[in-house]
């Protein structure tokens, strides 16, 4: 055993070292184990509710966002719209939207919207999950005497302004309207249940 004298600032400096580069192997560590719990940005996005500002949305005009990695449309109905909907319903096929499944209770109604000069919808086809085209003031050409509508171009589909479906064409059933709700007058959350404001 040797008798040398103890260095006390040399032990402490190495403990004091050793602490720290034994902290930063710690965090260094445990950074990526808690960023796993998060969930992935492709999981945040495939249920993440989405935003739509509807403050410059213009009469007629169509706003196209994608919530769980389908298209949305938010069209603002004019009021001749609204009116030329209620003249045609004896050309659709479930006027009613009596399937359940393909909307909100609270959009069960003759506009399929909480607020009827707003129409929420998800722009995928019923029949092949295609996405229709919007036809704002040129719908005459598939629906005569209706100027406002949705065309499927595949396999000619036709839905009126209430994603309402048409008798005789291959779509079994109405568009689907997401659960939305309106945070404020001018903005819309799509993809959170709760209606009104």
């Amino acid at each position: 055993m040797s008798n040398a004298p103890v260095n006390n600032s040399r032990r402490r400096f190495l403990t004091a070292a050793t602490a720290v580069v034994g902290g930063v192997g710690a965090v260094a560590a445990a950074v990526p184990f808690i960023k796993s719990w998060n969930p992935s940005e492709k999981a945040k996005a495939a249920g993440a509710p989405v935003e739509v500002d509807i403050s410059k949305l213009e009469p007629g005009q169509l706003i196209r966002v994608e919530w769980r990695g389908k298209p949305v449309w938010v069209v603002l109905r004019p009021d001749s719209v609204l009116q030329e909907m209620k003249a045609n319903e004896d050309k659709l096929k479930d006027p009613q939207s009596s399937e359940v499944d393909q909307q909100p209770e609270y959009a069960k109604n003759e506009f399929r919207s909480v607020k009827p000069e707003l129409f929420v919808a998800v722009g995928l086809c019923t029949h092949l999950g295609c996405s229709p085209t919007y036809l704002p003031g040129s719908f005459g050409e598939q629906v005569e005497g209706v100027n406002y509508g949705f065309f499927c171009p595949c396999h000619g589909s036709k839905f009126d302004m209430a994603g309402r479906v048409y008798k005789d064409v291959p779509a079994p059933l109405n568009l689907v309207i997401p659960p939305y709700h309106f945070k404020d007058d001018t903005t819309i959350l799509v993809g959170v249940d709760g209606g009104t404001v």
